[in-house]
């Protein structure tokens, strides 16, 4: 495993962080996803990211019982907070209320007095920024959350929070947008906003929730195990599950085999040539997706690579900034 700072803090975080947005207390028995975790952590992997919202909260809780018994100071523990968990008009949003409620019992289910990162899981436009910023203050103050982060902000909106967390003493150090070959709408305006304001990204679907692996095929079934295959997990990826765009992914194949890569190794390293991503985020059903994952750790891709995998994907790939992302 390599690991790299986030932001401009003094917060180191594994290159390739464990994600389970669609996966525990969802996708996935319990029984598996544990073993996943333990592969994560054999692995080298101790970056661990999750939401309130993720499988109604059980994703959370999921999470907490699978690192019961872990060195706490061993781990960063990562969440987040926005959407719905609750009928109640107050059970969403960023206001102050929401925040700080939804904060203790993040907590509660994960099993720890605090977490190393609280996000924004996205911007709130019907809260003052300040408000928001304010209650994050204090969860850290508190020592409850030892930095904050955002979720899918654009770049004004970064800049805002950057400058406001400033303002209260706190740092804004991280962002968690959609990134991956085909989805590459933060490069124009999101990254360099972050260089500046010193915001890292920690990347979600960076392999377009399985696209990128190849085993999706055009004028094909997905097989009924993977994602695609799964009523609801498989409904945020509808937009990639185009035969145009599925016979480009296949004309990656030889490149990564060149390089002695799978075909997610190749999708890992390239969203990690990014020099302001801090890590990307997978998700896994199975250990062996974990152990293969990891591999792409360090790797480093020529100019020529980079180009080849351009040529290929040509005018599939999203780059609009307006874009939102469908997912979480």
């Amino acid at each position: 495993m390599e690991f790299r700072r986030l932001g401009r803090s003094g917060l180191t975080i594994s290159e390739i962080a464990y994600g389970n947005w669609l996966t525990h207390g969802g996708q996935v028995e319990e029984d598996a996803a544990n073993a996943c975790v333990r592969a994560a952590l054999d692995a080298g992997i101790t970056t661990f990211d999750t939401a309130d919202v993720y499988a109604g909260t059980r994703a959370e809780t999921v999470l907490g019982e699978a690192l019961a018994g872990v060195r706490r100071e061993s781990i960063e523990l990562f969440t987040k907070v926005y959407w719905p968990t609750g009928p109640g008009q107050n059970d969403r949003g960023l206001g102050r209320k929401h925040i700080i409620e939804s904060a203790h019992a993040s907590l509660r289910r994960l099993r720890t007095d605090y977490v190393d990162l609280y996000q924004a899981h996205r911007y709130d436009t019907t809260v003052p920024l300040e408000e928001t910023m304010t209650a994050f203050a204090d969860l850290v103050r508190q020592g409850k959350a030892l930095y904050i982060g955002v979720s899918e902000w654009n770049a004004e909106q970064i800049a805002a929070g950057a400058a406001l967390a400033r303002d209260l003493g706190i740092q804004l150090i991280s962002n968690q947008p959609q990134y991956s070959m085909l989805w590459r709408v933060i490069e124009s305006e999101v990254v360099p906003t972050s260089e500046q304001e010193g915001v890292s990204q920690i990347v979600w679907s960076p392999l377009a929730q399985g696209i990128l692996t190849g085993k999706y095929r055009p004028g094909e079934q997905p097989p009924a195990d993977s994602r695609a295959g799964h009523t609801e997990a498989g409904q945020s990826m509808q937009r990639f599950m185009r035969d145009d765009l599925l016979g480009r992914v296949q004309e990656l194949r030889p490149i990564a085999e060149d390089l002695g890569l799978s075909m997610a190794q190749l999708a890992l390293a390239w969203v990690l040539q990014n020099r302001n991503v801090a890590a990307a985020i997978i998700g896994a059903t199975r250990p062996e997706q974990v152990h293969d994952n990891v591999k792409a750790a360090g790797v480093t891709l020529d100019a020529d690579v980079l180009a080849r995998i351009d040529e290929v994907l040509g005018d599939v790939v999203e780059r609009d900034p307006g874009k939102t992302a469908r997912g979480f």
